[in-house]
């Protein structure tokens, strides 16, 4: 698709809609927004706006829509996607000065906040007040609840407390062509039309601009308690979780890792844990709630499920330090894998008692194709993060045969009735798997609602199909 490129004279009206201080387009902006998380992708564009209120988003979208040049909002750049990478150039939206916490309504158990503001300081600033906000992705103390929203995310604790959708009820949205909406209601029940917020979470700011979001709270646990269960083989871990659901427990969060993810964790933040020869999985299992006696009685029943499939260690943790030390190994697996070696992370995510299939299915294609794979994740809710490992391969093979391996990982994916990808989003890099799970039918009915918000295709332009 052809756009618009950044004159002088274009770059002069951007400037009148939202303020020259608002501009940039110096080296150093246009390096520092070029890219995300996502591996070593870089796109730079053209100019950096950073507006601080509805209004300024809507005059620079008016603006690039009458003019046909791209609009790529970002939120923290903490994504794992591509789905903040500016791929035609154009205009890099950043929301980072919308950053304020407006209300938190005690009373109706809401809040009122920014898209810019950091996760992490909503959660503290809600337990401030003896509430809970649960969705707590493992990069929360930097990306922004705005980029959450866009796209569909969890965390850990979406297994007990669910995903973003559960806690979404209101948003305002700027469309592309400048218009200003609500997307619905302040209420916990809403039958009134199609669900337009509903239909913006995950929508990897390809539909609208969020400029303010409507959350639901939910009142704040009083105790929690973690296990780190070891197991020799990872398809005995795995097995164990939907058996955990079948005994009739639900933890507040079940996370899955492999002994290399331990291995590199300790390496890359020597951390002190003592990895025992032969074990191989772990399961991390927290319980919460307001009776010690109710869950100490839910990891009794789950330490008979873990001895029938052949645990051999269960560390208990009940003090915030023993949880932090625990915790810490999870949440700083993504961050050492980086460290270790050239890689790519696939986000898989199948029905929980299909977890034992999947991982043997992706160390088989592995081996077929030579890479090596790190595997974590929200095991609870059947979510594996896959991170590919180059190992051995060829400069060759990574570049060329790499994304077969990927295609049947995601095909694999798919035969256990599963999707390719449970919060990471679709955004540049996964796109052109999209065609494994969905047919020219449903593709088309998502390239049908998106023109039907951004007729000029002006935002986030590149990005799921």
């Amino acid at each position: 698709m052809e756009y618009t490129k950044i004159t002088s004279e274009l770059l002069e009206l951007i400037k009148t809609a939202v303020g020259a201080e608002s501009v940039f387009t110096d080296e150093d902006s246009l390096n520092t927004y070029c890219h995300d998380e996502t591996e070593d992708l870089k796109y730079y564009p053209e100019v950096v706006v950073k507006p601080k209120d509805t209004a300024s988003v809507a005059a620079l979208l008016k603006l690039c829509n009458a003019h046909h040049v791209p609009v790529t909002p970002r939120g923290g750049g903490t994504g794992l996607s591509g789905g903040a990478l500016p791929v035609f150039g154009g205009v890099l939206l950043s929301m980072e000065k919308f950053k304020k916490i407006i209300d938190i309504d005690t009373e109706n158990l809401q809040a009122v906040v920014e898209p810019g503001v950091i996760t992490q300081e909503f959660m503290d600033a809600v337990a401030e007040k003896g509430l809970l906000y649960p969705i707590d992705p493992s990069s929360k103390g930097s990306c922004f609840i705005g980029g959450n929203v866009a796209h569909g995310s969890g965390g850990p604790r979406v297994v007990k407390y669910g995903t973003i959708r559960e806690y979404i009820l209101n948003l305002e949205v700027v469309l592309p062509t400048g218009e200003v909406i609500w997307t619905g209601a302040n209420t916990l029940k809403y039958a009134s039309g199609y669900n337009l917020t509903q239909l913006m979470i995950g929508s990897e700011g390809t539909l609208g601009v969020v400029t303010k979001i409507v959350a639901k709270l939910i009142p704040k646990v009083q105790h929690s308690v973690l296990m780190m269960a070891s197991f020799s083989e990872n398809e005995q871990a795995c097995g164990a979780v939907s058996a955990i659901f079948r005994a009739g427990v639900i933890p507040s969060a079940l996370e899955f890792m492999e002994r290399r993810g331990v291995e590199w964790v300790i390496e890359y933040d020597d951390i002190k844990f003592d990895l025992k020869d032969g074990v191989n999985a772990f399961l991390l299992i927290e319980f919460d709630g307001d009776d010690m006696d109710a869950i100490f009685k839910d990891c009794e029943r789950v330490n008979v499920v873990l001895e029938e499939f052949g645990c051999t260690d269960v560390l208990f943790a009940d003090t915030a330090m023993q949880k932090d030390e625990l915790w810490k190994i999870r949440r700083t697996m993504p961050e050492s894998v980086k460290s270790n070696s050239i890689y790519k992370e696939e986000d898989t995510v199948v029905p929980r008692a299909a977890l034992p299939k999947l991982i043997k299915g992706i160390k088989e294609i592995g081996g077929r194709y030579g890479f090596e794979s790190v595997c974590y994740g929200h095991a609870g809710d059947g979510n594996l993060h896959v991170n590919i490992i180059k190992a051995g391969m060829s400069d060759e093979d990574w570049k060329n045969k790499l994304k077969e391996g990927i295609v049947e990982v995601f095909e694999l994916t798919s035969a256990l009735g599963g999707t390719i990808s449970g919060e990471h989003g679709i955004g540049l890099v996964q796109k052109d798997f999209m065609p494994i799970k969905y047919s020219e039918i449903h593709l088309n009915l998502m390239r049908s609602i998106k023109t039907v918000f951004d007729p000029a295709g002006i935002l986030n332009p590149g990005k799921i199909f």
